[in-house]
């Protein structure tokens, strides 16, 4: 369970205050797929951030999987993500240097997983996500559903509970979208791993089972 109790964060730009997310509450369970919609700026990102222990909030508690993470300090925010987490960024946030392989067992190396096995493992995962024939090219020779294919496979190599997914589908043409939803959600029912979604697609929406709307920070 990711849980977020009363959490406000307010930006700071010289005497001005800007609140990204005001008096939050918010809940979410391994298996789910949930849609976090609203108007840019709304404080989408910026939850997605909290909950991925990448940012303090100003105010508030969250907890992952029963971990407090006000009583845990960098290293173990750090441990947390590994454990529990997975990412998947709009703009891919691939290696460039690294090849396919590389890029989705690189999370294992963070983990202490040896040469051998991690590289296994990562192979398997890229023909699960149907990359088998892309494994050795670098992002720079792979088009962007592909990438996208790569982020979603190095985001589940460690088989975390939750995957955290900012405008998932932001940088793919309408078929390509819809080829990468129906694969997360088939993962989802395969891994049982929860999916959280910010984003403006409806298409990731009507996938999701439940939706939360962002207005200036405000949930509904």
């Amino acid at each position: 369970m990711i849980e977020v109790n009363d959490v406000s964060h307010a930006y700071h730009i010289g005497d001005q205050v800007t609140y990204a997310l005001r008096d939050l509450n918010f809940r979410a369970a391994p298996g789910e797929i949930i849609a976090i919609t609203g108007p840019s700026g709304s404080g989408k990102s910026t939850l997605l951030s909290i909950m991925g222990c990448l940012l303090t909030p100003s105010s508030g508690s969250i907890s992952v999987m029963g971990c407090n993470l006000d009583s845990l300090h960098d290293s173990g925010k750090a441990a947390l993500r590994r454990k529990y987490l997975g990412f998947i960024f709009q703009s891919f946030n691939l290696i460039p240097v690294l090849n396919a392989v590389e890029n989705v067992e690189y999370p294992l190396i963070l983990c202490g997983v040896d040469r051998k096995e991690r590289k296994r493992r990562a192979e398997l995962m890229l023909e699960r996500v149907g990359l088998q024939n892309q494994m050795r090219k670098r992002p720079d020779q792979i088009s962007g559903g592909q990438k996208q294919r790569v982020a979603i496979a190095r985001a589940l190599i460690a088989s975390p509970d939750f995957v955290l997914a900012d405008e998932p589908t932001a940088n793919l043409d309408s078929h390509t979208a819809s080829d990468i939803l129906a694969l997360m959600s088939d993962l989802n029912k395969e891994m049982n791993t929860a999916f959280i979604f910010s984003t403006h697609d409806p298409k990731v929406s009507a996938l999701a089972h439940k939706q939360f709307h962002l207005a200036d920070g405000v949930m509904t």
